[in-house]
């Protein structure tokens, strides 16, 4: 039988298994009962945790095709002593289903005992207490602990707190906090509502896969997704508002990086990136996705895509007032919204309309929004439409929303790597980080939309790709009709593959659709194959360039050539 740890980490926010701080192990169970299994080890964890003074703590877990998610609560000042305890917990049941010779207990309570020791701090849990009853936001980290947000913020290093009678309680306010998640807009979203929240005269925090940002100014540059960006984010002084880009991983690693939020979007649920952390389906990729209506009370508004099944799927589960959005005013949620006095966004005959529950507003023309590429960007107005709803639930005027969509642009200045257009020698090059089929898919079905004498596409994939997803992945990009295929090498992710294989692999599915060798051709990297398409391109060439690394290379290369 298979039974085999994976990881354990600590759980800092609300989760896929459950609301509490603590610690979760994956492990990898084949050939024997995982009910059994995931049983016999809470058993061994409430053994540890009762020696350790934990009579409260209880534990959960998950059931996924390859294994098992086990967790237990613990005190938010003894995550590693929790951490430890799990894996601990875990060795015994493995001795235990294989007849071994157990540990020693006592010995590994000893060591948990001293560990805990190292790790109490009694003064941290009595702020979050305080804080909790005086409504106060608390955040805490290995290394701080901070209240409220913005310009209230105060921070302490976790070992030098004050005592919790000596803080001003009543001086810390929020700011206006949202989630953004889902498979493929993230980016574009967080980015766009940063810049209606600039029209409204806001600065806005930005946490993103690209970067952290509080109004124009950078903080770094890296993906800051996780919960790390977001504590740096609202301790920042200069934040009045919050865009949380919320991924995936950071969800499944630790949690939500804050308990509160005003309001969600979920853009779309799509696969990508299953077998990760026991996520095997897009079903339960998309109950991932849906933690973030956790962050939500009864107060919030959850912003959902009515033209993805997933997402009109898992919004059974959740109680609260949904936005709907659609490109369609026919979607049948968006007509029960209509209806029922709740709020929708949708396009109508060439528009973008809101809906508050009471009266239509006619906002403006889609043509007249650079990012949907005149209206040929689809997954741009659904975009845009998603963003509508979330800034109308955080209390945005109408003009700020407007002139925020009108003002956004489809450059490497306002959205870097999404659909960025330049027009080089009567010729247009897009360049789009897409890297999954639901995005490849939308991004080749705008670019097949744009007149053109001749289409040139470039792209590559990631190594640890199945070959079956780099099939699909491929079969999308296909789907361009061009003349001129380029397949990259990306280098920077051969990830266990050999220089040319994936390059190969491409190839061969290119023409499995139909599409003739001398059309194929390959480059070392995707900044070689920006160069190529350069010297391919004629006036009236459409050119798509698939940049999963080299990005900033590629633009400046763009940048670089002369107008004429």
């Amino acid at each position: 039988m298979k039974l085999e740890l994976d990881e354990s980490r600590r759980l800092t926010g609300p989760n896929l298994l459950w609301n509490f701080p603590g610690a979760i192990i994956d492990v990898f169970v084949d050939e024997v009962d995982k009910h059994q299994v995931a049983q016999t080890w809470q058993n061994q964890a409430k053994s540890l945790c009762d020696e350790l003074g934990w009579t409260a703590a209880q534990s959960t877990y998950r059931i996924h095709t390859h294994g098992i998610s086990m967790a237990i609560s613990a005190p938010m000042d003894a995550l590693y002593t929790a951490c430890e305890l799990a894996q601990h917990a875990w060795e015994i049941v493995v001795a235990e289903l294989r007849k071994e010779e157990h540990p020693d207990k006592g010995a590994i309570i000893a060591k948990l005992k001293e560990e805990l020791q190292r790790e109490v701090n009694p003064k941290l849990l009595q702020i979050i207490q305080c804080a909790h009853e005086k409504g106060v936001t608390c955040i805490t980290d290995d290394d701080y602990l901070s209240l409220g947000m913005g310009a209230t913020v105060d921070t302490w290093p976790v070992k030098e707190l004050p005592d919790s009678d000596a803080i001003c309680w009543s001086k810390y306010q929020d700011v206006p906090l949202a989630f953004i998640t889902g498979t493929n807009g993230k980016s574009t979203s967080v980015r766009l509502a940063a810049q209606i929240a600039k029209c409204a005269g806001l600065s806005a925090g930005v946490t993103s896969t690209d970067f952290i940002k509080v109004g124009e100014h950078i903080i770094d540059t890296g993906d800051y997704s996780g919960p790390g960006g977001a504590r740096m984010l609202v301790r920042d002084s200069r934040t009045e508002i919050a865009f949380l880009e919320v991924a995936r991983g950071g969800i499944l690693r630790r949690g939500l990086p804050v308990n509160r939020v005003d309001a969600a979007l979920v853009t779309n649920v799509a696969a990508d990136h299953l077998g990760q952390y026991g996520i095997d389906t897009v079903e339960e990729l998309s109950e991932a996705k849906f933690v973030v209506a956790k962050g939500l009370d009864n107060t919030g508004t959850l912003v959902l895509n009515a033209d993805n099944e997933l997402s009109v799927a898992q919004s059974q589960h959740y109680k609260g007032t949904i936005c709907w959005f659609s490109e369609s005013e026919n979607n049948y949620l968006v007509q029960e919204n209509l209806t029922n006095g709740e709020p929708a966004v949708f396009s109508h005959r060439g528009d973008l309309v809101y809906f508050n529950g009471k009266t239509l507003d006619r906002l403006c023309a889609i043509d007249s929004v650079p990012m949907t590429f005149g209206g040929h960007a689809h997954h741009n107005i659904q975009n845009a439409l998603g963003v509508i709803g979330l800034c109308f639930a955080l209390g945005f005027e109408r003009q700020h929303i407007i002139a925020g969509l009108q003002q956004f642009a489809s450059n490497a200045q306002d959205n870097p790597g999404r659909g960025n257009l330049y027009d080089i020698n009567e010729a247009k090059y897009i360049v789009d980080f897409a890297h999954n089929e639901h995005s490849m898919k939308a991004v080749v079905a705008m670019a097949s939309k744009i007149p053109a004498t001749q289409r040139i596409v470039m792209f590559g994939h990631a190594g640890d790709r199945t070959d079956a997803e780099i099939q699909h992945l491929t079969e999308a990009v296909a789907g361009l009709d061009a003349e001129i295929y380029i397949t990259s090498e990306v280098g920077k992710y051969l990830r266990g593959r050999e220089p040319g294989e994936v390059p190969g692999l491409s190839k061969h599915f290119l023409m499995q659709t139909g599409i003739e060798e001398d059309k194929i051709l390959f480059s070392a990297s995707p900044l070689a194959g920006a160069q190529m398409a350069l010297e391919l391109a004629k006036p009236g060439t459409v050119v798509l360039l698939f940049t999963l690394c080299d990005r900033e290379a590629v633009q400046q290369l763009l940048e670089q050539q002369p107008k004429v």
